[in-house]
């Protein structure tokens, strides 16, 4: 079925519970059904924004277009063999669902990534990840429609070109697709991912590992560390994670003794942004009623009734106090509308 709104209020639709408007929202469940509309209206690109779940967005004023939103459900195995299972999801599923779904079913894969808010329909967009896991690695292909056309195409997990929070989704094709549904690869053979620091400790004062204990483990940790949405609108971590070359890491390691980091690849290293947040005093402080999280540094929240535009004011105000200390410029990963 496909609803149209005109005039549509956002505030339900984005984690942040920020007041802004739409010119409208098409919100549809059947992928023939939004091809055909797609297919009939001319949706210039900018003026034409997918939105799932709002978890990873901030609305800073009214939006002047179209929000278009895949309401596609379904969670189901549709291949397996000896090692593998191929599980669907319809992009309008609620992505801890789908994890929990899977954990069920003993499948390993997505433990880790329990506790995420938003939708399954833009887990390839982010690359979400969390405690050691990308979605990326599991990923196996993903159906959209194409906006220009109403065509409908699969595209393999091997062309999304996944990237630490980031994809061709989110890139080249950021105004090209509606995602509908993602396949994900997943292992019905032990494939406990534990490196990440916590992890191994959490899972084992549960038992031997398992999916199930691996996603109680994490969520117990997700939740000793981040605000609950429901309770403090926020849209998880606002900021990426900086990379920076080998020697400008040396450089600060030499200056801040104790500084976080983590090998990167291709000679960069990973930094610690909540804690180059921390070290810069701006944990815990607020701007109005848009602050900063207490335990968390990379998280802004609504503390009730901040407007996007605040909290966009909050987030120039981190990095540039970061950007001061460390000469490090941190990258937004919520998308600012």
């Amino acid at each position: 079925m496909l609803h149209i709104e005109e005039h549509a209020n956002l505030e339900p639709f984005n984690t942040f519970g920020v007041k802004a408007t739409a010119r409208a929202r098409v919100e549809c469940d059947d992928e023939r059904e939004l091809a055909a509309f797609i297919a009939g209206h001319a949706l210039p690109p900018g003026e034409t924004l997918v939105l799932g779940g709002g978890s990873n967005v901030l609305f800073t004023g009214d939006y002047p277009g179209v929000i278009i939103h895949p309401a596609m459900k379904g969670i189901e195995v549709i291949d397996q063999d000896e090692t593998t299972t191929l599980v669907h999801a319809g992009a309008g599923e609620r992505w801890d669902d789908v994890a929990r779904a899977t954990v069920e079913r003993g499948l390993w894969g997505l433990e880790n990534l329990s506790g995420i808010p938003g939708n399954a329909g833009a887990t390839p967009v982010q690359n979400i990840g969390a405690y050691g896991v990308e979605v990326g690695e599991r990923v196996a292909r993903v159906e959209a429609i194409e906006r220009g056309s109403g065509e409908r195409v699969v595209v393999q997990g091997a062309a999304c070109r996944f990237d630490y929070r980031d994809s061709i989704f989110k890139r080249e094709w950021r105004d090209r697709l509606v995602i509908t549904r993602v396949t994900y690869r997943l292992s019905r053979v032990p494939l406990p991912r534990l490196e990440y620091a916590g992890t191994r400790q959490a899972v084992e004062r549960l038992g031997e590992p398992s999916p199930a204990r691996v996603r109680e483990a994490i969520l117990q940790l997700r939740a000793g560390k981040l605000p609950d949405v429901e309770r403090l609108p926020n849209a998880g971590s606002f900021f990426k994670n900086p990379e920076v070359e080998r020697r400008v890491a040396d450089r600060l390691a030499a200056a801040f003794p104790g500084m976080p980091a983590y090998p990167a690849g291709d000679g960069r290293v990973k930094l610690s942004g909540g804690w180059l947040i921390e070290q810069s005093g701006w944990k815990g402080r607020a701007l109005g009623n848009a602050a900063v999280d207490e335990r968390q540094a990379l998280v802004l929240v609504n503390r009730g009734g901040a407007t996007g535009e605040a909290i966009a004011r909050l987030a120039n105000e981190v990095k540039k106090a970061v950007f001061t200390r460390f000469g490090v410029w941190l990258e937004p990963e919520v998308c600012i509308i």
